[in-house]
């Protein structure tokens, strides 16, 4: 096999690996940002229920 096409080959093989393993990187931190908003949203939706009992409440008073 022509030396030429070997080393085409071993540099397609390199920008594949290279081209997936960047992607898997950006999965995880897409991922990792995914969770730590879901987590402020339920802490921020855990607040606004709290605050309308309050409310409610005083409401009542």
């Amino acid at each position: 096999m022509d030396p030429t096409v070997i080393v085409a080959l071993i540099a397609f093989c390199g920008t594949l690996a290279g081209s997936f393993g960047g992607i898997r990187a950006s999965n995880r931190l897409v991922e990792h940002r995914l969770k730590a908003l879901e987590k402020k949203v339920a802490q921020h939706n855990h607040l606004v229920e709290r605050i309308a009992r309050v409310e409610a409440r005083l409401d009542r008073s």
